[in-house]
């Protein structure tokens, strides 16, 4: 992998990630823009503890361009983009609408391929490896930043999520807190290990996971499964075998193996609802939307949550669609949104099962 960092006209940082060691990355920016103004400013919700980014600039995004105009597209001739190159294998740079900037954190864009037209499952092993490594050396550059705590690389696919660049696409946002969910985990973790003498939470749920039927895809150093109170209606988690806080703890042979089994787990959920048993056939129903989340342990300090060090935390991404059935969607209604409590209408053990189902042959 070779990386070569530049400035966009706007001073905002663009890094190109690139298969081959002998690649020249020189193009500039030359689009005449002024330097990005934000906004960003975080507050402090007294009675639930959770904070919240108040981002007023991010109205005046980009929204649903036509395919000619992507932003996200290598620039080309007259048409320029973002990409300043013809063309890039996987590029990361500072989004110009961020959430979270300067002392409220960071928000970066990885754009996985200069094809618009694709999606990551169109991704080959190698290209998916070097997405990985691209996650895992922005998760190591962002901790270093005195304002965060936590990094959370991401992406949003289909405009049911709420996308409004088509361009496959993710991102990274580095906050400057320990975010809510996992602040949950961790509790949840200080409790377990009080209560069993030591015990690791994350490994228990794996260990009970590998004995049950909702395992979707087992590999040397991964597994994914459909997990026992599974919120969505098509959900997976993909944990390593192995227990690492975050993605730089990855060892050679778990990189090594995850693009093979992501990538199946991917090509698994835009076949869910073709054909038997999942929806309409030959319909020719619209790609899965979904969302891809990885789970890394803050770096920030642990001392509320009692006993808990970093290497307690268990690295896993979850996978999952909002999308119910064949042509209907799962709405946060009332219970949900409201008050936290999911309802799911599909039991994990026959979302496993669908997931088994569509399995490349």
């Amino acid at each position: 992998m070779k990386k070569t960092s530049t400035l966009l006209a706007d001073g905002r940082e663009l890094i190109y990630y690139d298969l081959r060691d002998d690649t020249v990355r020189n193009a500039a920016d030359r689009r005449p823009l002024d330097r990005t103004v934000t906004t960003s400013e975080i507050r402090r919700d007294a009675l639930l503890g959770d904070s919240v980014a108040i981002a007023s600039h991010r109205q005046g995004r980009t929204y649903h361009p036509p395919a000619d105009e992507c932003p996200l597209c290598p620039s080309e001739g007259d048409r320029l983009s973002e990409i300043p190159d013809s063309s890039y294998d996987v590029v990361v740079f500072e989004n110009r609408f961020p959430s979270l900037a300067g002392d409220s954190g960071r928000c970066e864009v990885v754009c996985f391929t200069s094809d618009h037209d694709a999606s990551f499952a169109d991704l080959t092993e190698e290209q998916a490896r070097l997405v990985l490594e691209a996650w895992a050396d922005r998760t190591s550059e962002l901790s270093h930043l005195p304002s965060v705590e936590q990094v959370f690389c991401f992406e949003n696919r289909g405009a049911e999520i709420g996308v409004t660049l088509q361009h496959p696409h993710g991102q990274i946002y580095a906050y400057p807190f320990t975010t809510p969910r996992t602040a949950l985990m961790l509790r949840r973790l200080a409790l377990y290990k009080e209560a069993t003498g030591g015990e690791n939470l994350f490994d228990a749920v794996l260990e009970r996971e590998l004995a049950d039927e909702r395992v979707v895809l087992e590999g040397e150093h991964w597994v994914a499964f459909v997990p026992y109170a599974a919120h969505w209606p098509y959900e997976v988690h993909l944990y390593p075998k192995r227990r690492v806080p975050d993605l730089l703890a990855l060892d050679e042979a778990a990189r090594t193996e995850f693009p093979k089994v992501y990538l199946e787990l991917l090509r698994r959920f835009d076949r869910i609802f073709d054909g038997p048993g999942g929806g309409r056939e030959g319909a020719g129903e619209p790609p899965t939307p979904y969302i891809a989340a990885w789970h890394q342990a803050p770096f920030g300090a642990l001392e509320e949550f009692d006993g808990v060090v970093r290497e307690d935390f268990a690295l896993h991404l979850e996978l999952f669609t909002i999308r119910r059935t064949s042509g209907k969607l799962k709405f946060l209604a009332g219970s949900e949104s409201g008050m936290n409590v999911f309802i799911n209408d599909v039991p994990p053990e026959r979302a496993a099962e669908r997931l088994r189902e569509v399995a490349s042959s």
